[in-house]
C-alpha cells in the first residue's frame, strides 16, 4: 500500500507515492530522477549514496523515504548553482580528486555536510568526517586537499563579507 508524502529536494517541492519500505535512495533515483547519489552497497557501509536530510549527511541507502515526510533534502544536484560548480565540486574537479567517480557525490556531500558544521578544519578533522565513505581508487590525499581548498575559499569570501 503506497503513501502520499509531501519532500522537499533541492529547494523543489514534491509531492509523491511511495511504498512503505521504499528507501530514499530508490525515491531520489526512481521517482525523482535525481541520479547523483550512488547505490553502493545498500547497508551504510560505503557513502556513495550519501544526502544531507534536514542538515546533517544521512546514507540514503538507510532512510526510509516515508521517513522523509515534510522534511528538507539536499542531494548532489542541488550544490550547482546552475551552470556553475560548487566551490567544493569546483575543487574535487581543479585538484583530480576522483578517478572513477563512483563515491564522489556521496564524498563531496559528506564533505558538505561536515564544512557547515566545522568551517576551518584540520586535515586530521577532515580525515575523520570523511572516513565512513569509502573510494577504492584515490587513496583520499585529493580528497582530502580538495576540502581543504574549498574550506580556505570559503573562508576567504566570508572575510570579505560575502556568502560562500
Amino acid at each position: 500500500m503506497q503513501q502520499e508524502i509531501d519532500v522537499k529536494v533541492n529547494g523543489k517541492d514534491y509531492h509523491i507515492r511511495v511504498e512503505p519500505r521504499t528507501l530514499l535512495i530508490h525515491m531520489l533515483r526512481d521517482s525523482l530522477g535525481l541520479t547523483g547519489a550512488h547505490i553502493g552497497c545498500v547497508v551504510g557501509k560505503c557513502g556513495a549514496c550519501t544526502v544531507l536530510w534536514q542538515g546533517r549527511q544521512v546514507k540514503s541507502c538507510m532512510v526510509f523515504a516515508v521517513q522523509t515526510a515534510g522534511t528538507e533534502i539536499l542531494t548532489i544536484e542541488g550544490l550547482a548553482d546552475g551552470g556553475r560548480l560548487h566551490p567544493l565540486q569546483q575543487a574535487f574537479w581543479d585538484l583530480d580528486a576522483a578517478e572513477c567517480g563512483y563515491c564522489t557525490p556521496g564524498m563531496i556531500m559528506a564533505a558538505y555536510g561536515f564544512l557547515l558544521k566545522n568551517p576551518n578544519p584540520s586535515e586530521s578533522e577532515i580525515k575523520h568526517a570523511i572516513s565512513g565513505n569509502l573510494c577504492r581508487c584515490t587513496g583520499y590525499r585529493n580528497i582530502v586537499l580538495a576540502i581543504e581548498r574549498a574550506a580556505k575559499e570559503a573562508q576567504e569570501v566570508g572575510n570579505r563579507g560575502q556568502h560562500p
